[in-house]
């Protein structure tokens, strides 16, 4: 179920309450993603509101992937992937292509970034957010065989970074706590 059972050592058969708690601690980063997207589609009038569900999907898949890639696999990604071309009304794949690209860059930079400290984990965002924007502009364009306009594009990259922060903060806090399986 969780890594934290197979250390070495003598223990006493995990309860069923221990289990149920190393999967809801598992299971958070997942949850709290998924629940962020559907929050994003709340009718709240704000202009540009649309904007806010992929912003908010790269932001968490970056987080989750860079410090807890054990609890953000593939498969997880690519269903967040789905449920982002079906909430914000885009071509199916393109939101699975992008978080899926997203989910390997940050793998492949963790250990790098690992080391860093905030200011710069959140300037390598920032060009994963802009490179990941035109990704998704370039495929619907390709997708929907129609020249459009990159003024969404680049407010979703820039949305991104701005609200990258608020999330990154909070969710560093529930890495260490509530998100830690350590803990169970």
């Amino acid at each position: 179920m969780a890594h934290i059972d197979q250390r070495p050592g003598i223990r006493p058969r995990a309860s069923l309450g221990r289990r149920l708690d190393i999967l809801a601690r598992c299971s958070f980063p997942v949850c709290i993603t998924i629940l962020l997207m559907l929050l994003t589609q709340t009718p709240l009038n704000i202009p540009g509101q649309a904007a806010l569900l992929p912003a908010v999907a790269l932001c968490c898949v970056w987080f989750w992937s860079v410090f807890r890639p054990d609890a953000l696999a593939p498969p997880v990604v690519f269903l967040i992937g789905i449920l982002l071309d079906l909430l914000g009304y885009l071509p199916l794949g393109v939101g699975v292509f992008t978080l899926l690209a997203v989910h390997g860059v940050a793998l492949s930079m963790r250990r790098s970034l690992s080391r860093r400290g905030f200011a710069w984990i959140w300037i390598v965002f920032a060009g994963v957010a802009a490179a990941a924007s035109l990704l998704i502009w370039l495929t619907v364009m390709l997708l929907t065989l129609r020249l459009l306009s990159p003024d969404p594009a680049i407010f979703v990259a820039i949305l991104s970074v701005s609200i990258y922060p608020v999330l990154a903060i909070p969710f560093a806090g529930a890495h260490r706590s509530i998100a830690d399986p350590g803990r169970a």
